[in-house]
């Protein structure tokens, strides 16, 4: 059987990281952020792509597929599990086309995720969450202005894909995340996928 997928996209900030948690407590899913994956690689010793990635986060640009899909297929072998949350990925068409090319044949994608937000309540978020010690270099006013641009110029053209093919499942994520989870669920339960008995 083909691992199952779900994407999770949104702007920076649209809290993607904190619905996923939830998700995985409650639906059995491994929750691998592609920036998390980034960011470890990043700091593991010895990396041949650590100071390449460096740079590219620290200017809001995309990290080349080929590593980023290689960085998810070995934390899916490593998990063991067959239900996969993938947060803050395909964000451009290189990363599209990527997956396509490399993962689509070794999984099988359910739908895409789409958590909505303004610009300013993501914002108010992020420099929130720098402010109280994210670790996270690109929490700033600055690097967030790149990232917004990078998602409206390449991850929005992404769900607009999606959505004619008719993945995309649109939550509102400008309440608070126990609300939000509320419009998560109903997602997950119609699309037939069951919660973890406690």
């Amino acid at each position: 059987m083909l691992p199952e997928v779900v994407f999770v996209l949104g702007a920076p900030g649209a809290g993607k990281g904190t619905q996923c948690s939830h998700i995985s407590k409650e639906y059995d899913f491994v929750h691998l952020s592609a920036g998390d994956l980034l960011r470890e690689e990043r700091q593991r010793p010895g990396s041949e792509y650590g100071e390449m990635i460096e740079e590219k986060i620290r200017n809001g640009e995309i990290v080349p597929v080929e590593v980023t899909c290689s960085l998810i297929h070995k934390a899916m072998q490593k998990s063991g599990k067959s239900r996969f949350l993938i947060d803050g990925f395909p964000r451009n068409k290189d990363n599209l086309d990527g997956w396509d090319r490399v993962m689509s044949d070794k999984t099988k994608l359910l739908f895409v995720l789409f958590f909505e937000c303004s610009r300013d309540i993501c914002t108010e978020r992020c420099l929130g969450r720098g402010a109280a010690g994210s670790g996270r270099s690109d929490d700033n006013l600055e690097s967030l202005q790149k990232r917004f641009n990078t998602y409206i110029n390449d991850t929005m053209p992404i769900i607009n894909h999606y959505d004619r093919l008719g993945l995309v499942k649109r939550i509102n994520a400008e309440s608070v995340p126990e609300e939000v989870f509320q419009d998560v669920k109903k997602v997950f339960d119609g699309a037939g996928l069951q919660r973890i008995a406690n």
